[in-house]
């Protein structure tokens, strides 16, 4: 995405792409639904921490880690096997993305750097901060077969730091864009891009979520849009990426609409829920 010489903000104007307007419509009443739900009004932080765990659980199940739910609530040890550790970064991911929501808007560089570090889990040069040149992108999953990141050309260093600066500009000055394309442009950028050695989408999923939070179009963070992308399917999620990488408008606009029907899966997830536990009050 560039963003060189752009008088008018460029994320605003996506907004006019074919078809996006009527996904922020859809979405903003997908997520109206699950805010008025009478059972948000008296238990909206169990919605939350459900909402958080089922994010997490898919954002690592479009890594190779697709678990089953119980078994993501009932497991405390995440050091083991590859799987494992996918679901433990996952799950740390979530945890830590409510906590940098403020900083977000003043340093998102700052930000994604800190998931990375939160991601990995690991001490090394690599960690932390964008990859330079000759150093490897591992995007395998957890299951060992090559993830749908390992099918788009890899940019080079200094192309990645200057989309970053472009996109943290971007997200510093603000603008009019709806939060379903901000949120969305930061998902598939982070994806394009591979800016870090690893865990590259559980990370732009996270920031997703940021975005998507901190908008205030899902201030609660109860519509886990990870779980609409796990729905969806890696297939279709790698299919629409293609579609954004390639940079034409129908592409980006169908990247935009994927992000936005797994933000109406999320909320129904989270409907879904509020309707268990009100059937389990009656």
């Amino acid at each position: 995405m560039s963003t060189t010489g752009a008088d008018a903000d460029p994320l605003a104007a996506l907004g006019s792409l074919p078809g996006v307007a009527e996904s922020v419509e859809s979405v903003r009443k997908a997520v109206d639904r699950v805010y008025g739900h009478r059972i948000m009004r008296r238990r909206s932080n169990e919605i939350t921490s459900e909402a958080a765990l089922r994010g997490a659980r898919g954002s690592a199940a479009l890594s190779g880690a697709d678990w089953a739910l119980e078994e993501v609530r009932r497991r405390t040890d995440f050091s083991g096997d590859d799987e494992a550790r996918v679901v433990g970064a996952a799950l740390r991911l979530t945890a830590e993305a409510g906590q940098l929501l403020s900083i977000w808007r003043q340093s998102p560089l700052r930000v994604l750097a800190r998931l990375h570090l939160v991601a990995a889990a690991d001490k090394g040069d690599a960690v932390g901060r964008p990859r330079r040149d000759g150093e490897p992108v591992t995007e395998t999953s957890a299951a060992g077969a090559a993830g749908p990141l390992m099918e788009l050309p890899l940019p080079d260093a200094a192309e990645v730091e200057g989309r970053l600066d472009g996109l943290s500009r971007l997200i510093i000055a603000g603008g009019p864009a709806p939060a379903l394309v901000t949120s969305a442009i930061v998902h598939g950028e982070l994806l394009a891009l591979r800016p870090f050695g690893s865990h590259n989408g559980l990370v732009a999923r996270a920031a997703e979520r940021i975005v998507l939070v901190g908008s205030g179009l899902d201030p609660k963070s109860v519509c886990p849009t990870e779980v609409g992308h796990a729905e969806l399917g890696r297939a279709a999620y790698a299919s629409a990426l293609e579609g954004y990488v390639s940079g034409t408008p129908e592409g980006v606009a169908a990247w935009i609409a994927h992000c936005g029907k797994a933000v109406e899966l999320g909320a129904r997830e989270s409907t879904a829920v509020c309707e268990a536990l009100q059937r389990g009050a009656a």
